[in-house]
């Protein structure tokens, strides 16, 4: 990369089956690779520990305890721009994403240094249907919120984030800490005018088997946040408006 610096940026819950294969994947690259070690029991710990000390390329970034995904990529992005890195690549540490991808990701990143790149999944047989059918609500609202269809897939997480305009962002609006944080981030960038760049991505579901998605708290943490931002795009209503009709 001539034009920015990338850090990868992987959070992790109690993921040790997988992450050593995703880090070994993404280093390939000769990318830095920061784990974000969100709380994890200390097996998977350890793991992360033998992972940053054989490897002066990976980095480890430990919270106390668990903040949820959204406070540990979070946690991950303010890390990454101390340790110099001009834009964060965040992704997945079970293995649902595919680091083959990164090159096309950052090849966008540079050519839109300003914008969000952003993963829009093309799925195989291994997605469960609900998640499948159950994410588009998520983006119904997402595209009402923003009165657009620039974002694609507001659900996946793996995208780069210009940090210059991405940290000011979460320290002045702090989005939801959990698995609200993926679709809020992107709503609340687009309404600041941080341009998204849709790039399609493999997906599959995952290496070690282990989901953190609370089914009846983090639907309703998600429901609240599409709330929330309803009322807050119908104060931005002219704005958005105007925006639409200028562009």
């Amino acid at each position: 990369m001539s034009g920015i610096r990338p850090m990868v940026v992987i959070p992790v819950y109690d993921h040790e089956h997988a992450i050593g294969h995703m880090v070994a994947a993404v280093r390939r690259h000769g990318l830095p690779c920061l784990l974000v070690d969100d709380g994890s029991s200390p097996p998977c710990a350890r793991v992360l520990d033998a992972l940053a000390a054989g490897d002066e390329g990976v980095h480890l970034e430990r919270l106390p305890q668990n903040r949820g995904k959204g406070g540990a990529v979070m946690a991950g992005l303010r890390a990454a721009a101390r340790l110099g890195a001009s834009h964060a690549v965040q992704i997945d540490a079970d293995g649902q994403h595919d680091p083959a991808d990164l090159p096309a990701f950052l090849a966008l990143a540079e050519r839109h240094p300003e914008a969000i790149v952003c993963g829009v999944p093309r799925y195989d047989a291994s997605v469960p249907k609900a998640r499948l059918y159950g994410r588009y609500l998520t983006h119904v609202w997402v595209w009402i919120n923003t009165l657009s269809l620039d974002i694609r897939d507001s659900m996946c997480g793996f995208r780069v984030y210009p940090l210059a305009s991405v940290l000011p962002l979460i320290e002045a609006e702090a989005p939801g800490e959990r698995m609200d944080f993926d679709p809020e981030v992107l709503v609340r960038a687009h309404w600041r005018g941080i341009p998204v760049v849709n790039r399609e991505t493999r997906v599959t579901y995952p290496l070690d088997g282990v989901s953190h998605f609370d089914v009846l708290r983090d639907n309703l943490r998600i429901s609240a946040m599409h709330a929330r931002l309803f009322l807050g795009m119908l104060l931005r209503l002219p704005r958005l408006l105007w925006r639409r009709v200028a562009g």
